[in-house]
């Protein structure tokens, strides 16, 4: 569908949705963001967006020589990962369930980590992408507590709606996917500088302290881009090795499986560009970068599929697309209103688990995929 324009402050909004099916506060959240001094040309809205901290999830925002931390996300480098296998549907067990348990044996989630470094068995590559980043951990610009942890904590999954899946493509090839990010050090990076953000005398007069930016030429702006891109690095290197990390179990149970090139993609980060003749400071929050004929991958929840896709290159979306389905209903809505027995049945068929744990993450907490592409 065409996108929609609303007015804003000193930018318009083009939104790839309908208005009414826009959460109001999401909506006051975008007018918001379209009162910063900073903002360039229009702000982008992906049909997943709903209410986020300060900026939404599904925005794409575009500032001249100043970035806005909440318009990034706590969770730095958020994002995907996927690699199509040389297995077909016919070369799995009827059950699924011993890889799901070596899968989860050997894989964190939540708050866990490594007892030791698992990226020291990784290839050589990514080891050596590992003790860079790790040797860099020290020259961050807080101390953020976390010590070794940082280092045990690459190959983990955490929680919320983090998941590494099997699925099947149109033509019956097994592919491997992954969603995850920079674990707790990115969420540490990103509260301390929101909070130094926030006493800066240039954002006093802010509709939301929440939008407090940081401009290009200070300190403090120095500061935030350094942890950023390490940020952004380290969660790039957390879903490397957990990929390396279930590609050897997969070896484990197929031992004559092949694996094609990796597909990366951010879907909470900042990017250097050029839009409309000028360079500016991107910052996508769910959502990612889709340029001509570029590879992204946009998932769906618990029970539905996902979609790898080419960008299209569209300028009025700053070359963006959604980052997935989006919420529909916040995670404490889900839980009333959804059982355990809605959770089985919507992902029946499925080899997940089915614990109140999870209950929030059903598929009926979020937004139809299948209509959020074809809005896009």
């Amino acid at each position: 569908m065409p996108y929609q324009t609303i007015k804003g402050d000193k930018v318009p909004i083009k939104l790839w949705s309908r208005v009414e099916e826009v959460d109001s506060a999401a909506l006051t959240q975008l007018r918001n963001v379209t009162r910063l001094p900073w903002v360039a040309h229009h702000v982008a809205v992906m049909p997943d967006v709903h209410v986020g901290k300060g900026a939404t999830v599904g925005s794409v925002i575009a500032m001249r020589s100043a970035v806005a931390p909440a318009a990034v996300g706590v969770d730095i480098g958020c994002g995907m990962a996927a690699v199509q296998t040389s297995l077909v549907a016919g070369d799995l067990p009827d059950s699924l369930r011993a890889l799901r348990d070596d899968i989860e044996a050997r894989v964190p989630v939540g708050m866990a980590a490594h007892d030791a470094p698992a990226w020291r068995d990784a290839p050589q590559a990514l080891r050596e992408e590992c003790r860079r980043l790790m040797s860099d951990f020290d020259e961050l610009s807080c101390d953020t507590g976390l010590g070794r942890r940082a280092s045990q904590q690459l190959g983990t999954l955490g929680g919320g709606n983090h998941f590494i899946e099997l699925c099947l493509d149109g033509d019956d090839r097994v592919w491997l996917m992954l969603h995850s990010g920079s674990r707790r050090i990115g969420a540490a990076l990103a509260e301390h500088h929101m909070a130094i953000a926030q006493k800066l005398g240039h954002n006093r007069a802010l509709a939301d302290r929440d939008l407090a930016s940081f401009l290009a030429g200070t300190p403090e702006f120095d500061a935030y881009r350094k942890d950023l891109w390490w940020a952004q690095a380290y969660a790039l290197a957390n879903r490397r090795v957990m990929l390396s990390i279930v590609e050897t179990l997969l070896e484990a149970h197929f031992p004559e499986v092949a694996f094609a090139e990796a597909i990366h993609c951010h879907h909470n980060y900042v990017s250097e560009e050029e839009h409309f003749g000028e360079p500016l400071l991107v910052t996508r929050k769910g959502a990612i970068r889709a340029r001509a004929g570029e590879l992204g991958i946009i998932p769906g929840s618990m029970g539905t599929r996902s979609y790898i896709v080419r960008g299209r290159g569209n300028a009025a979306s700053f070359t963006s697309a959604s980052h997935g389905a989006g919420r529909q209903l916040s995670r404490g809505q889900a839980r009333k209103r959804y059982t355990l027995d809605d959770l089985k049945e919507q992902t029946a068929g499925v080899e997940c688990r089915k614990d109140r744990g999870v209950l929030d993450e059903l598929p009926g907490a979020y937004k139809k995929i299948e209509r959020v592409m074809a809005q896009q």
